[in-house]
């Protein structure tokens, strides 16, 4: 629900450290002087070469790939124009707002419409949230997350990372919805990855392990006894 947007002039390691980094996952480089400033920003060069004049690369949360687009450009002399157009439009008296009455439950009337019809705002907060929440856990590769990890009987970033060749934001992303839906546990720290609480079905397991990894050849007389 809240959106935060950082913006600055002087892309250093001074000022763009690495904490902010990690806490904005999409990020927006216009043109820079040199490799070094696209780095800071992007972590990769590229930014150095565009052209201005609202011309950007953009990072995606859940995509490594660079987007190149471009911005709308207002040049200073623009936004003068609009605002003197627009303050030459205001009259000499205030508007009349007596038409219009506002209550604690955000009822609304108006001259133009019924007055025995009110129009009532609906709340419209839960169903944003509903929503976002629902679009999150929408990710087209969260069933083959729970597969790896199944498969792996361990989960990581990294792991994710490598198995779905995903970026990082995403396969971090991936790893918080397999803990919501409790099929990984907490992160305790360590390098040996968190625990797998949900295991699959173990036929599957082992076939796709085989598939993937090779299994030497048994014969099938061994299991019988002499």
């Amino acid at each position: 629900g809240i959106h935060l947007v950082i913006a600055t002039q002087r892309p250093s390691v001074n000022v763009v450290t690495g904490l902010i980094k990690a806490n904005f996952p999409s990020r927006i480089a216009f043109a820079v002087t040199s490799q070094v400033d696209s780095r800071v920003i992007l972590d990769t060069p590229g930014a150095e070469r565009l052209l201005g004049r609202g011309d950007m690369l953009f990072m995606r949360p859940d995509s490594a790939k660079l987007a190149r687009l471009q911005g709308a450009y207002v040049s200073d002399a623009e936004v003068n124009r609009l605002v003197r157009y627009w303050r030459g439009m205001g009259g000499g008296e205030p508007a009349d707002m007596s038409g219009f009455v506002r209550d604690a439950d955000t009822v609304v009337t108006s001259p133009l419409e019924d007055r025995g019809r009110p129009s009532t705002q609906r709340p419209l907060w839960d169903d944003i949230i509903a929503k976002a929440e629902a679009e999150a856990r929408r990710d087209e590769l969260f069933d083959e997350a729970v597969r790896v990890v199944q498969e792996s009987g361990r989960a990581s970033t990294s792991l994710l990372q490598r198995r779905l060749r995903i970026g990082y934001s995403r396969a971090a992303r991936l790893i918080d919805l397999l803990e919501e839906e409790g099929i990984i546990g907490p992160d305790l720290g360590g390098s040996r990855g968190r625990e797998v609480l949900v295991s699959g079905p173990p036929e599957q397991s082992r076939s796709q392990q085989e598939s993937e990894e090779g299994t030497e050849f048994q014969d099938p007389s061994s299991d019988f006894p002499a």
